[in-house]
Formats: structure tokens, sequence, C-alpha cells
């Protein structure tokens, strides 16, 4: 699909026999019939209207403004400068300044131009004369033409049946204005040469520094024209902490009896009326909170089978989320770096989805798409690389395509990086990095979507109110040599053996099949456990001895993988001795609490600036959907004395799961 939308001069025999081949491919199971069916919708289009692809791509990606395509499109690229070194940093500016110095919008129009007249026309079209004439014409002209351009190309792809000859008559009529009436069939006497190679601009992106407080832009836009209200909130660490995130109550006069209530005071408004966004600002029928309707809710809570923990979902088109509500401008997120900096994303993106229950303003318009492409440690400290992308490598491995033009990247970036400037200044910048980063969010459309889970911390002194956080990869749990101070404790005799370690009280509920609750309590010394949301590899995860598991793919379910190291006391002749065996097992939620005093240190995302001391019980969780909690439904049934009752019953939360595009999801 990428030669397709950029090439020129394709035969639509051409395109019928890669449509009729993506038609068979839709036999085939997920991903390959979502990827199948998303290519015959593009091959569809561009048959009957040649040019369009590549027009629709140029249009949003380089803002440009046009009434009958009005979807536009922003590329974030955040980069922390703690994870990611200084020369990477510059060498990405470099290309990224370099590659938009020569994208002006006078440029790209002409692109689009030359390109919807040589796609239609085909070998009629004299290139060479069309694209001197395009470099000599005023911007006023450009305008005009690709204007029309436009809206010729749109007005024919709107249609319901689509005439290829009627476009190329449309077409040709530009053509002939342009180029007056010797172009084309209205002529023929322009010598044929060979035609210019049309390239197919970068994305606009813009660079930012990943810092802990505030965003800091490290490339501002050439023009101060604000694309739209809605990007302008995509601050993705600006967001306040959840303590500001408290809900701001109102003063209500009603009384809250149903009777007093005007008729209709309990329907909702139309979805695509102005009063669904103020209904956050009403109160009707008492004490409520908002019940936005199911379809508002982000991508990570599309429809799909419960208990799916790492699923594909189908392509973000730019269809309407709501009647009326069309959403116009898609803001693709791309961050660079280790599990560090997916962890602090996790972060981020559950932080956006709560300021959603309190502000509606950005999911419905707005389509963001989250991208990741990892960037480990130089050469030196290659013995990390493997424990700090391991999100990374699951994505290789779930998908091919991602393993072998995105993961191959990451060498690649450190040794373009350290690479001596060049002397020649008259030399172009090689986009290297640039070229494949556009290629993997133009391309990468099937997103994989992650469960994030919540941790709820609970610490030795009690003056200190428990903590909420949330983590994405790995939760490890280290016991410290302190002990926490107890009222009337003695210490042990001498000559009593201890032990290494600590007592731990585990509870957890089992990831079964059935999805049948089954909770087990335990208790085992052990001296370090590790909550693991990713596993290590597709085959399954063996029982321990505390708690077997009927057999059940790792990727089936949402589930942690707990490694806990536990020490195994054995008597012999030469007295006690103490030994370490790793059992593992997965589990949907657990409760871990010290039994003697030891006191826990908890690292989440493998990040030490999200590092908790002195934790002496926790408790981890799927993260719920933010919106998901406040729909509730009323349920009558009659009691033992035969009078009816209402019970509100709370309808059980959707888990919330991140999504970062891949190229085909996952590959059975």
């Amino acid at each position: 699909m990428y030669v397709l939308t950029k090439a020129t001069g394709i035969t639509e025999e051409l395109y019928q026999r890669i449509y009729a081949f993506c038609t068979r491919l839709l036999t085939l199971p997920t991903p390959y019939c979502t990827v199948a069916l998303d290519c015959a919708i593009r091959l569809k289009t561009e048959t009957a209207v040649p040019g369009t692809l590549y027009q629709r791509m140029v249009i949003a990606e380089q803002n440009l403004t046009n009434e009958l395509y009005p979807y536009q499109e922003r590329v974030f690229l955040f980069v922390d400068p703690e994870l990611v070194s200084a020369s990477v940093c510059s060498a990405l500016l470099l290309e990224i300044e370099a590659a938009q110095a020569q994208q002006t919008p006078e440029t790209c129009m002409r692109h689009v131009v030359s390109h919807a007249l040589q796609a239609a026309l085909g070998e009629a079209c004299h290139a060479g004369a069309l694209h001197r004439k395009l470099q000599a014409s005023p911007r006023r002209t450009l305008e005009h033409y690709f204007h029309a351009v436009v809206a010729a190309v749109e007005q024919m792809a709107s249609e319901a049946s689509p005439s290829r000859e009627g476009h190329v008559e449309r077409l040709e009529e530009i053509y002939c204005s342009l180029l007056g009436p010797a172009a084309g069939r209205c002529g023929g006497d322009l010598v044929q040469e060979r035609p210019p190679s049309i390239p197919l601009p970068s994305p606009y992106i813009t660079f930012h520094l990943w810092t802990g407080k505030e965003l800091v832009l490290f490339l501002r836009p050439r023009s101060q024209l604000r694309l739209s209200a809605d990007l302008e909130v995509l601050d993705l660490q600006g967001l306040r902490p959840d303590r500001e995130l408290a809900r701001v109550s109102v003063l209500s006069t009603d009384s809250g009896i149903e009777r007093d209530l005007p008729t209709g005071a309990d329907e909702l408004p139309a979805p695509s009326s102005p009063e669904t966004e103020r209904a956050g600002l009403q109160r009707k029928g008492g004490i409520k909170k908002r019940a936005w309707p199911l379809d508002f809710l982000m991508p990570g809570s599309w429809d799909g089978p419960p208990g799916l923990h790492r699923r594909t979902g189908r392509p973000s088109g730019d269809g309407e989320m709501l009647p009326g509500v069309s959403r116009l401008h898609t803001a693709r997120v791309l961050v660079l770096g280790d599990d560090r900096m997916l962890g602090r994303l996790a972060q981020a993106y559950h932080r956006l989805r709560k300021r959603e229950t309190q502000k509606f303003c950005l999911t419905p318009r707005l389509s963001l798409q989250l991208y990741y492409i990892p960037v480990l440690a130089p050469e030196p400290a290659a013995s990390r690389q493997p424990e700090l992308g391991e999100l990374a490598t699951f994505l290789g491995r779930v998908d091919p395509w991602y393993q072998s033009n995105v993961n191959t990247l990451c060498p690649a970036i450190h040794k373009l990086a350290e690479m001596p400037p060049s002397l020649d200044t008259s030399r172009t910048v090689d986009p290297f990095i640039l070229d494949v980063i556009t290629y993997y969010i133009r391309m990468g459309t099937q997103p994989i979507y992650f469960q994030i889970y919540t941790v709820k911390i609970f610490f030795s002194d009690l003056s200190q109110d428990p903590t909420e956080d949330v983590f994405l990869i790995e939760l490890k749990v280290k016991i410290q040599d302190s002990k926490f101070p107890k009222d009337g404790f003695s210490p042990r005799r001498r000559g009593v053996a201890e032990g290494p370690g600590a007592e731990l009280s585990l509870c957890y509920q089992k990831a079964l099949l059935s999805h049948r609750p089954q909770e087990v309590t335990i208790s085992l010394r052990a001296t370090g456990l590790i909550l693991k949301a990713i596993p290590a590899s597709d085959t399954e995860v063996s029982g321990s001895s505390h708690c077997p598991l009927p057999a059940a793919p790792v990727t089936d379910h949402t589930c942690l993988n707990v490694n806990v190291t536990e020490v195994v006391k054995s008597s012999n002749l030469a007295g006690k001795s103490f030994s370490t065996v790793t059992n593992t097992f997965r589990t949907k939620n657990i409760q871990i609490q010290s039994q003697d005093q030891r006191l826990l240190t908890l690292s989440l995302d493998k990040d030490d600036q999200r590092t908790f001391r002195d934790v002496v019980r926790f408790e981890v969780a799927p993260c719920p959907e933010p919106c998901s909690g406040a729909q509730k439904s009323k349920a009558p049934w009659l009691n033992l004395h035969g009078q009816q009752e209402v019970e509100a019953i709370k309808a059980k939360p959707k888990p919330l799961l991140m999504p970062i595009n891949t190229f085909s999801g996952i590959v059975q």
C-alpha cells in the first residue's frame, strides 16, 4: 500500500489483481483479514479515483486547509533526555529540521496537483512541462489549481459509483487550463520527456522533551496557526495530579423526587446535540453521576470479548465516533526510549483518561494513536538491553514486521547519531531515521492493547496516607534489611537462625480459563517477588507448587505472571540450611503483606524514579476504565415479604487498555 500510494502510472488491471488478492485474504483469521479489509477499502477508492490516497495523506499530514477534506494530523515525538542520549536527540532534531525546511505549503500543493494529474492522465500528461509550469506559478494561482484538483478528486470519490472516465475528463480540463491548449489531448506538440519524481513529504513532526513537570517544546512550528484547540490540550505530561481531579460540587435546588421533575428530565439528549457536552453541568433526578454514552469511550474500551489482555483492534479510520461529531483530527504520539518510558507513558495515559471524566472535550473529536520505537542503552551497557526492552521484544515476537522494521532500528540509531558530521556543507542530510519513523507512523494501523494495572500501597508510617499508582510492564518487590518499629518488640536471642527474606502473606485470585473466581491464601518466606504483565515467551507458564493452574495460553487472559523467590529450610547433620526456589503462577489480582516486620521496597516499570520504600502491604488489580464505573442499572426484585424493592447494581468496570500501534497486530 505504501508503494501504491506514492506511485503514479499504475494500470487499472494491476489494481484489480491486488484487490482480488486482498478479498481472498478475508477468509483468513485475524489479523490477516483485518489488514486485508483495510487495504481492500483503500484500493477500491484508488482504482476508481487515482491519486486519492496520496492527496488525502499529504493534506492531512501537512495541515493544508481545504473544506472538502478537513481531516488533519499531527505527530508528537516525545523523548526523555534522561533515557535517550543527547547525540540521538540531536540527530533526530537535525533530520526533522532538514526535512521540514524543504516542505513548504507551496511545495506540498505542487506535489498534490502534479501527482493527481499524472495518476489520472498517465502518459498523456507531460510531466516536465507541468513541473516547470507549477514552479513558475505564483502562490495565488497555485492555490487555485490545488483547490480545483482537490474538489475534483473528493467529489468523485464521494459518489456512490465513481466513474474513472469522468474523473479523467475533469482532470484533463484542469490540465489543459493549466498548460494551455497545447497540452494533452488538446494538442500534442509538447515533447515528452522523462517525468520528474514526485516525493511523498514526511509528516509534520513536533519534537518535545519529556520532563517531570511540564512539556518543553524543542521544535516550534514555523507557523503560529494553531491546528485545533483539541490538539493544544494534548499535554500528556502537564496533566494535574490525581488529587487535583476531585469532582467539583454543584449547588442544586431540586428536591430529588422524581415526580417534581419536569417531563422528560431523565431523557438523555441526542448524541449530536450541544446538550450532550453540557450534561456534566446539570443535575437531574437527585444525586447522579454523569452517564456518558458508552460510545464515548476511548479506543482502549472498544467492544470485544472480555478478558483479553493483548488483542488487536480495528483500524482507526476517518469515521464518526458519534452521529454528527466527526473526528477530524488525529494526534499520533510517538515515544522513544525503553520500558521506563512506556511506564511513564502509561501513567500519563491513565491521567488523561481520568481527566476526561471531568472535562469531556478531547475524546469525541480527536483520534489518539500511540506508537513506540525502542531506544536502549548504547553498546557498553548491552547486558541491560534485554531487561529494559521487554515490551519491544514482545512486539517483535508477535508482529514480525515490527521486528524487522522497528526493532532493527534501535542499534542503527546510536551508530548514525555518533557518526561525525560531513565536511561538505552542500550535502543534504540523509533522513534515514526519519524515513523509518514515517513508514511506521503511516502503515502501523493495527493496535495491540495492553492492560494497565493499579497498585495501592500502604506504608509503615501510619500517619502517611496510602498512595496509588499504575504500571504497565513490571512491579518488583525487594526485602529491606530494616524493620518497622513495634512497641514492646524484643530482639531474638543469639543462636536462633531467623533465615533470609521475609515472611509474606499472599492472597490472590487464580487466572482460570472459565473466569470463575477462585481465591488462594498462602504464607511463605521469600527474598523477593516480580510481577510481570508481559509474558517472556508464547509458551505456557508452569504452575507452582502452591497453585497449579490449568493450561492456558498467556496471550488469552488479563493476568499477571508472579515469580516468587521462596526460601526453603532444610535440616541435616550439619544443622539448618536455607535454599531458594522460584515459583511462578498466574493471577488476576493479588494482595501481599509482610508478616514479620520486614519492610518492602516496590519498583514500578524498572524506573528508579518510581520507587516506594517502607511498604508493609500493597494490592494489585487491573486498572478499571475511569468512565465505565459511572453506569448503573436498576433491577426490581421481591423480598421475602413480597414487597418490591429496587437495588442499584453497579456495572462491572471495563479494564483500561493502552493501545500501541503495530503493522499487523498479533500474528498467531
